[in-house]
C-alpha cells in the first residue's frame, strides 16, 4: 500500500514535518506492507514559508531586521534565482514566537521588520514575493511594513507617525513619494491562514487581538486605529480596506498591503498545495493521512487538511483524519471529505500533558491504524 503522510502542525507541540515522521514510525511498525511518501503541509500560518522553501529548494537568506518590539532578531527568507521570487516568513521578523507570553501587546508591536525582509528581497532584484503572514505579533495593518517600504504616515500637522499602531488612531495622511522604487515591478502574493475582514466583530483587533495579547481597552484602541487607516485610504484612494476577504490576516496586514501594495491575497492551503504539486504525489497513492491539532467543523474553512481531502476525495483516494482534538458527537458536514476521523489520545490528559505527549500519541495511533489496514487488506482488494 502506498500511503501519502500530509498532515499541517499540531500548535504548540509539533511542526509539520515532525507529525508526519511521527505517523510514518508508528506505521512502519506495524504489520502492514506499505510504503510511504512524507508531504506535510500548510495553510499560510506560521511555518509555511519554511515548508515551501523545502519543497521548492530554495536558498536560505538570513537577515538581521527589527522584531516585533524593534529589538534586533536574525530572520530569513528563501530565494529563488531561477525566477527571482523571495518566499518570506512573517512570523520569522515579526512572530509571535519571538515573545514571551509577557511581552505581547500589540498595541505596542510593530511589523516593520517583515518589511525590512521585503525590502532587503527587492534588493536582491526580486520580481515576485510569496509572503505567508500567520503567527504575527501585531495587529497594525501593516502598516510598520509600508513603513519599511518607504510610506510616511502623517499626523494633521505633516509629521510623521511613530511608534504604530497606538499612534494610527492620530493619522491625517500617507506619502508615498519615497515608496522603495522596485515595488511598481514587484508581484507580492499573500498566502492568508484566514478569512476574516478588518473590521467589526469578527476582525482583526477583535478576534486576534486577545489571542497576541490585548486586553479589552487594547482591543478597543486597534480597533479604532484600524478604523482611522481604512478611513484615510478610502479618502486618498478610493480603494476600502474593510472590503477585502482575508483583509483582517495578520492583525490587517493583508487588508493594508492589498490597498496600497495591490498585494494579492490568497487561500494559503489552495496556493501551497497548488505550488508543491500536491496532486502529483497524489496521484502516485492508495490512501492518504491527514491532521492537525483539532478536525471538526472549522477545519472546512480552509484549514490544510481540508483542502488535502478534497483533492484526495476527487481522486477517489480514501482519507484518514489524525487529530488531538476530534468532535464529541459525529459531524455530518466531516462525512464527505473524511472516511475516518481519529483522536490521537488515550487517557484523560489536561493541554499541557497532551501537548507533551502528542508524538507519542501520534506514533501509538499510527501503528494500531497500520495493524487495523493490515487486517483489511487481507479481506478487501479496496486498500
Amino acid at each position: 500500500m502506498r500511503i501519502l503522510i500530509a498532515p499541517n502542525s499540531f500548535k504548540n507541540s509539533l511542526d509539520a514535518g515532525e507529525v508526519a515522521a511521527a505517523i510514518r514510525e508508528g506505521l512502519e511498525e506495524s504489520y502492514l506492507k506499505l510504503t510511504c511518501e512524507l508531504f506535510p503541509v500548510a495553510d499560510g500560518g506560521d511555518g509555511t514559508a519554511t515548508l515551501l522553501m523545502q519543497h521548492l529548494n530554495a536558498r536560505p537568506v538570513e537577515v538581521t531586521v527589527q522584531g516585533p518590539k524593534a529589538e534586533q532578531v536574525k530572520a530569513q527568507y528563501g530565494w529563488l534565482p531561477s525566477t527571482h521570487t523571495a518566499i518570506i516568513e512573517m512570523a520569522s521578523a515579526s512572530g509571535l514566537r519571538l515573545l514571551s507570553a509577557s511581552e505581547r501587546d500589540p498595541l505596542h508591536c510593530s511589523s516593520n521588520g517583515t518589511g525590512e525582509l521585503i525590502a532587503h528581497a527587492l534588493d536582491q532584484g526580486a520580481s515576485s514575493i510569496l509572503l505567508c503572514i500567520g503567527g504575527s505579533a501585531t495587529v497594525d495593518g501593516g502598516s510598520g511594513v509600508l513603513q519599511a517600504l518607504g510610506y510616511r504616515f502623517l499626523d494633521k500637522s505633516g509629521n510623521e507617525l511613530l511608534f504604530m499602531p497606538e499612534r494610527l488612531q492620530k493619522l491625517a495622511g500617507i506619502d508615498d513619494s519615497k515608496a522603495h522604487a522596485r515595488l511598481r515591478d514587484c508581484s507580492i502574493i499573500i498566502l492568508c491562514d484566514v478569512r476574516n475582514r478588518l473590521l467589526g466583530e469578527q476582525g482583526a483587533a477583535r478576534v486576534f487581538g486577545p489571542q497576541k495579547g490585548a486586553d479589552k481597552d487594547g482591543v478597543e484602541k486597534l480597533e479604532s486605529a484600524l478604523q482611522q487607516f481604512r478611513d484615510i485610504v478610502l479618502k486618498q484612494s478610493g480603494i476600502d480596506m474593510a472590503s477585502f476577504e482575508h483583509g483582517g490576516a495578520a492583525g490587517g496586514t493583508a487588508a493594508g498591503l492589498a490597498a496600497l501594495l495591490h498585494a494579492e491575497l490568497k487561500n494559503g492551503t489552495d496556493e501551497f498545495l497548488e505550488m508543491t504539486h500536491f496532486n502529483k504525489a497524489l496521484e502516485r497513492s492508495d490512501l492518504v493521512i491527514t491532521g492537525e491539532g483539532s478536525l471538526d467543523e472549522q477545519t472546512l474553512h480552509g484549514k490544510a487538511p481540508f483542502g488535502v481531502a478534497v483533492r484526495a476525495r476527487a481522486l477517489d483516494i480514501p482519507v484518514i483524519g489524525l487529530a488531538g482534538r476530534v468532535p464529541l458527537m459525529k459531524e455530518p458536514v466531516m462525512e464527505p471529505y473524511f472516511d475516518v476521523i481519529l483522536p490521537i489520545g488515550n487517557e484523560p490528559a489536561d493541554l499541557e500533558q497532551a501537548f507533551r505527549n502528542t508524538k507519542e500519541n501520534l506514533v501509538r495511533t499510527a501503528n494500531q491504524l497500520g495493524n487495523l489496514l493490515a487486517l483489511q487488506n487481507g479481506k478487501s482488494k479496496n486498500l
